[in-house]
Parts: C-alpha cells; sequence; structure tokens
C-alpha cells in the first residue's frame, strides 16, 4: 500500500478497496457535495458518479493522494452537473417557444384538396412568414431557416457560424418572438373562425 493511502486512510487496514474508501469518506464527501447543490437527489447522483469513477481506476493504490482525489473528482462533478443544466434550461426554452408553431405546422401540412379556407391561410401564412423573415437580421433568419427548414441541428449551425451553440440558440429564439409576433395573430384568426 502506498504511503499516502496509509497517511490518508489511518484507521483502515491493508489492502484498500472501495468499499474502505466509501466507509471513511462516504459520510464527508456526501456533506461536502450537498453544500454545493443544495438538492439532496443531485448530491447522491454526484456522489455515486465519484464512487463509479474512482470504481473504474486500474489500481485505487496508485493514487497519489486518495483525499485530494476525491475532492477534486467532486467539484469537478458538480462543475459538470451545473453545466449541464444551465444548458438543458437554455434548450428547453428554446424548444418551448417551437412549440407554439406545432399547431401552425400541422395545418400547414394539412390536407389542402377539399378546404379552400386552408389554402387562403397557407397563402397568407407564407405571405406574412416571407415578410417577417426579411425583416430578421441574417444571422437570426439563417438560424431559424436551418433548423426549421433545411432540419440541421443548433449544433451544426453553431459548428457552421463557429460561434457557441448558445448564440444559435439565442438567434434562434429572437427569430421565434418575432415571427410569432408576425404570425399569431393571423393563426388566432384562422382558429376562431375554423
Amino acid at each position: 500500500m502506498s504511503k499516502a493511502i496509509e497517511l490518508a486512510l489511518p484507521l483502515v487496514q491493508q489492502p484498500v478497496t472501495i468499499t474502505d474508501l466509501i466507509k471513511h469518506y462516504g459520510q464527508r464527501l456526501f456533506t461536502f457535495i450537498k453544500k454545493q447543490v443544495k438538492v439532496t437527489e443531485d448530491a447522491e447522483d454526484i456522489l455515486q458518479d465519484v464512487w463509479y469513477q474512482l470504481s473504474r481506476q486500474a489500481n485505487i493504490e496508485d493514487l497519489q493522494n486518495v483525499n485530494s482525489w476525491l475532492y477534486t473528482t467532486s467539484k469537478n462533478k458538480i462543475i459538470d452537473r451545473y453545466r449541464k443544466k444551465k444548458y438543458s434550461t437554455v434548450t428547453e426554452n428554446a424548444s418551448t417557444q417551437d412549440d407554439d408553431f406545432a399547431g401552425v405546422k400541422e395545418i400547414l401540412l394539412a390536407d389542402t384538396t377539399q378546404n379552400p379556407e386552408l389554402l387562403i391561410f397557407k397563402k397568407q401564412f407564407w405571405q406574412l412568414m416571407d415578410q417577417a423573415l426579411s425583416e430578421l437580421p441574417q444571422n437570426q433568419q439563417y438560424a431559424f431557416m436551418a433548423n426549421e427548414f433545411e432540419q440541421k441541428t443548433l449544433r451544426e449551425i453553431a459548428e457552421e457560424d463557429g460561434v457557441s451553440i448558445k448564440t444559435i440558440i439565442s438567434r434562434k429564439q429572437y427569430a421565434v418572438k418575432h415571427l410569432k409576433k408576425v404570425l399569431l395573430p393571423l393563426y388566432n384568426e384562422f382558429i376562431l373562425h375554423k
């Protein structure tokens, strides 16, 4: 057993196992994580990730300082969790705004052969859509059109433009907001007269 592990675990006898480490560090590490994330379930998930990552180590005894490794890994997992939540919140907000267009998409894809009102609505809709898109800055227009019409992912658009995905999400959100402002009155009028 290495000197570092012996110093870090004075009460643990040879050989050092993950079970020994969990018994020795488990509660203290959980308390440390819980102070950082506040939500008990998140703290439990992070701690489980730390133990899993430790279990993936080829030889635990090769770690120079187990205590330092555990706390550093915990901090990294906490940071990863916050980044993931922040990214999820941003993308959920973007997709929530897109859901408002779901009704419009259904109408536009509906069968036109038997409904002259629907044909008129579609014609007006596309005229307004062209007008509204032309009012947008080029980068917002592209973010919306590439995602909605060309079925490119926001990540693909970000890579093409050489910007962050958050920038593309923001551009698309601005475009959606403007398009909703212009198009929803027509949509609501169509729905009310249906």
